[in-house]
């Protein structure tokens, strides 16, 4: 940490200053949190990502509410919806005040009276969250004076975001490259230390900036009678059922052979409307190359994470397969 003092100044002046950038994302919206509830009051101030129906807290500073980091609500009932919309104001004192706010079921479950929110934006202008403020005790009008300094700070943040999303792009294309020593030999897919240090790296990425991801589990059928048949013929179903997968997924996401009969993917900022058509063309591959598979899939609950994501996608899969059998006994 590089910290400077300024020689010759007196009182207030010769306190030492920080010019040390943040660290990430997450540091900076951790400062820029703790920094407006000190200015501005207000019992929770929170960074939001929205996610397709969900509304998933980022980093918060909560005394009142109990709302914690990972927390997810419905997007659709929050305030922040209605002042993205344009129906609300940025600045509510008293929210009694304004319908659109008043109406909102979070404001129902929760008790708020009063509200500051304003936009965070990627690069192309899209909306990515929110940067946004509750109280449950009506806040006096000349509160709207600090809006200019809470859009001048979500500005920065979503500057800063932009940029490090960038970075995080470079480094998942890093890590595939750093794994290359923990290659299958048979399906040159990742092998199973291999997934589990790049499952353990996005759930980092998700945690920092909320995103969404899909795990998938593939098991072959009827792999003991191939093993009849010889190494050979097992190789040659291992080789196709990992072109299956890697023609189905994107170029970021993760395809590995993770167990004897097992292969796994990780579909990085996925949601559910995506993850089920990524299920769907990977069955189609399968059943194009005659390959007889159960599957499983799951979406990152951001409470669990990834891990708990593949277990229940594994579930899934040895469930859809203890049906199959069961239909064919």
């Amino acid at each position: 940490m590089s910290v400077t003092a300024f020689p010759g100044l007196k009182g207030e002046a010769t306190r030492e200053f920080d010019f040390s950038p943040y660290a990430d994302f997450s540091a900076a919206c951790d400062a820029v949190l703790t920094y407006l509830r000190q200015r501005v009051g207000f019992s929770l101030w929170v960074v939001t990502r929205t996610d397709g129906e969900d509304w998933i807290v980022l980093q918060s500073r909560d005394e009142h509410y109990g709302i914690h980091p990972g927390d997810v609500f419905r997007w659709a009932e929050s305030l922040c919806v209605r002042m993205a919309e344009g129906v609300g104001p940025h600045v509510a004192p008293r929210i009694r005040e304004v319908p659109a706010y008043v109406t909102a079921e979070f404001a129902r479950r929760f008790p708020i009276e009063a509200y500051i929110g304003v936009p965070l934006t990627l690069e192309d202008g899209s909306l990515f969250g929110t940067l946004c403020a509750f109280d449950p005790v009506p806040q006096p009008a000349d509160v709207a004076v600090e809006l200019p300094t809470v859009k001048m700070l979500a500005r920065l943040l979503s500057s800063m975001l932009s940029q490090e999303l960038h970075v995080s792009e470079d480094a998942r294309r890093t890590e595939r490259t750093q794994v290359e020593a923990e290659v299958d030999a048979v399906t040159d897919t990742v092998n199973r230390e291999g997934w589990e240090r790049l499952l353990g790296l996005e759930e980092e990425r998700c945690l920092r900036y909320g995103h969404a991801a899909c795990v998938v589990s593939v098991d072959l059928d009827d792999f003991a009678t191939l093993a009849h048949e010889g190494a050979e013929a097992i190789e040659d179903v291992l080789h196709m059922t990992a072109a299956a997968l890697r023609h189905s997924c994107r170029a970021n996401d993760v395809v590995a052979h993770v167990g004897d009969d097992e292969f796994a993917v990780l579909a990085v900022e996925c949601d559910f409307p995506s993850g089920g058509r990524l299920l769907r063309r990977i069955e189609r591959a399968l059943i194009d190359r005659g390959i007889k598979a159960s599957i499983g899939i799951a979406v990152r609950d951001p409470q669990r994470g990834l891990d708990r994501a593949w277990r229940d996608a594994q579930k899934a899969m040895f469930e859809r397969k203890r049906t199959r059998s069961a239909r064919r006994a």
